[in-house]
C-alpha cells in the first residue's frame, strides 16, 4: 500500500510541528482529509480515524464553548493509534487538552498560518499526487509548445532522437523511456520521469545525455499534464492512415481518454516539425478552430459554384 510520511508532509507544505512526539515513521494511507465537524457534537459512529484531521476557525470557535472536560471527551474521539496527525490552520493556539491526549497517542499536532480552505487544498493535492495510483508507459513525454505530448512507438522508431531534436528547438524533456503517470481528476493525467531517469535522455550510439547539464534547466520540467499521444509507426507501406483527419483516435489513460495521431515514419520526413504542427494543430481544436470543418465548407462552396455554372 501507497503511503506518505507526515514527515513529506511536514516539508512539502512548511507546517510546524507543535508537540514533541517522534513522527518520521509515521505514515499516511489515505489521501482524503477530515474536518471533524460531526464529532464536536457527539457523533462518534464511522469517524475515519486514519484520515488527517484538519481543525479550521469553525472548529475551534465550537470547542471554545465547551468546558475542558468536554473538549478533553471530543479530542479522545478524534485520537487513536491509527490517527497520522492533526493540522490547525490560521497559526491558531493548540488548546492543551489537545496536546495532552495527542502525546499519549503519539500523534504530532501540526499546523499552519494559511487558511483552512487552503491548507486542505495543498494537503489534498500533496497526497493525491504522492498516493494515486501509477501507470508506468514506455515512450518519450516532452512538453511542445505548453503542451504535454507522449511520444510512443516500437523501439528504435527514433522517439528520444526526435525528442532531442525537440529539445533544441527549444521545447522541455519531461521523461524519457520510462514515464509514470497518475490520475489526479476526471480530466487529468499527470506524468513524470521516475527519480532515477530525471533529466536523462538515451540516444543510440552516444549512450546516456544528460539534458539539464547540456542545455540548462530550462530544457527540463519535472512534470506535466498529458493532453496529446503520437504514436510514431514505420512506413512500410502496409498500414493505412486517416488522410484528412475527421477520424479522432483516444487511448484511454486510467478514466481519462486521451487523443491520439499515429505518423508514418519513413526516411527524409522531419518528424519534428510534423509534431509540433501536431500539437499546435491540437490546440487549435481546443480553441474551437477545425481546419477540417473549413475544408468542409470550402469544399461543399466548390461544388455549389460548379453546380451554378452548369445551370
Amino acid at each position: 500500500m501507497e503511503s506518505v510520511s507526515v514527515a513529506e508532509l511536514v516539508e512539502q507544505l512548511d507546517l510546524n510541528v507543535e508537540n514533541e512526539v517522534e513522527y518520521t515513521d509515521r505514515l499516511i494511507y489515505s489521501s482524503e482529509v477530515s474536518r471533524p465537524g460531526l464529532v464536536l457534537t457527539g457523533y462518534k459512529d464511522y469517524f475515519p480515524h486514519e484520515r488527517v484531521q484538519l481543525i479550521g476557525r469553525t472548529e475551534m470557535s465550537y470547542l471554545e464553548t465547551k468546558t475542558s472536560e468536554e473538549r478533553q471527551d471530543i479530542f479522545s474521539v478524534m485520537c487513536s493509534e491509527d490517527t497520522p496527525t492533526i493540522v490547525i490552520a490560521r497559526g491558531m493556539e493548540v488548546p492543551a487538552e489537545l496536546t495532552e491526549i495527542a502525546n499519549h497517542y503519539h500523534i504530532p499536532i501540526l499546523t499552519s498560518r494559511s487558511k483552512t480552505s487552503r491548507v486542505l487544498s495543498n494537503i489534498t493535492n500533496v497526497l493525491e499526487s504522492k498516493l494515486a495510483e501509477r501507470l508506468s508507459m514506455h515512450g518519450v513525454f516532452v512538453e511542445v509548445f505548453g503542451m504535454g505530448v507522449l511520444l510512443t512507438g516500437a523501439s528504435g522508431v527514433g522517439k528520444s532522437e526526435t525528442g532531442l531534436e525537440l529539445i533544441q528547438r527549444g521545447h522541455r524533456l519531461v521523461a524519457d523511456d520510462r514515464v509514470e503517470f497518475h490520475q489526479t481528476d476526471e480530466r487529468t493525467v499527470i506524468g513524470e520521469a521516475p527519480t532515477i531517469l530525471r533529466s536523462l535522455i538515451e540516444i543510440r550510439g552516444l549512450g546516456i545525455i544528460d539534458v539539464m547539464h547540456l542545455y540548462g534547466v530550462s530544457a527540463v520540467r519535472l512534470s506535466k499534464r498529458l493532453e496529446l499521444i503520437i504514436d510514431l509507426v514505420v512506413d512500410d507501406g502496409t498500414i493505412e492512415y486517416e488522410r484528412l483527419g475527421f477520424e479522432q483516435e483516444t487511448q484511454q489513460i486510467f478514466d481519462v481518454k486521451v487523443p491520439k495521431v499515429r505518423i508514418p515514419v519513413k526516411i527524409g520526413r522531419n518528424l519534428s516539425t510534423i509534431i509540433e504542427s501536431a500539437a499546435m494543430n491540437h490546440r487549435a481544436l481546443e480553441m474551437g478552430y477545425d481546419a477540417k470543418t473549413t475544408f468542409h465548407e470550402r469544399l461543399a462552396e466548390l461544388i455549389q459554384q460548379n453546380s451554378e455554372k452548369k445551370l
